[in-house]
């Protein structure tokens, strides 16, 4: 059957990696700037990224059979690949709680948004922000709210110890200090 015959998938999320995908009825958090980064993105497919390949589309498919032209077949592939991410970042952006980091009460507790230093079994250090979901990257320091680490750290006040199972197996960390950027 030809494609241009087929429904895609309404549900995106589906084609997503596990880490990303929201459990039901879960809400999506998000940092004031990890949704200022989602709408920019958004906003940048939106208003460059689509209209400028739609222009090489249309090009292409006035040059003649469709079947053999290279800028057409891809520049169609990459834009279904555009439309896939304006319609997930759509439904994330319209789904955000945004959450200000700086406006949190209870700065002695770790809570969403905080930075958390923590010191290890085996007295190393480490920093970590605890973000929303596609906000999350670990190699920058930054972790879901939904991890394992993050969610034995939360209500942890400086001093705590606390327990939570790693993919190397169970580890004890010591919260060192809780702030609040």
């Amino acid at each position: 059957m030809n494609k241009a015959f087929v429904k895609e998938s309404e549900d995106e999320e589906g084609d997503l990696p596990d880490a990303m995908q929201l459990p039901p009825g879960t809400r999506n958090y998000l940092t004031v700037t990890g949704y200022d980064r989602l709408r920019d993105e958004l906003v940048h497919l939106i208003k460059v990224e689509r209209p400028e390949l739609v222009k090489v589309v249309a090009w292409a498919a006035s040059n003649g059979d469709r079947s053999e032209n290279g800028d057409y077949i891809y520049g169609k592939k990459r834009l279904r690949e555009i439309d896939r991410r304006i319609r997930y970042l759509t439904k994330r952006v319209e789904s955000a709680v945004v959450v200000d980091p700086g406006q949190q009460e209870n700065v002695d507790q770790v809570f969403f948004g905080a930075t958390v230093t923590i010191v290890g079994d085996d007295g190393g250090e480490a920093s970590y922000q605890i973000v929303g979901v596609d906000e999350a990257d670990a190699a920058k320091g930054r972790i879901s709210w939904l991890s394992p680490l993050a969610r034995a750290l939360m209500k942890a006040r400086a001093g705590d110890e606390v327990r939570f199972m790693s993919p190397a197996g169970p580890r004890t960390l010591e919260v060192l200090e809780i702030s609040y950027l």
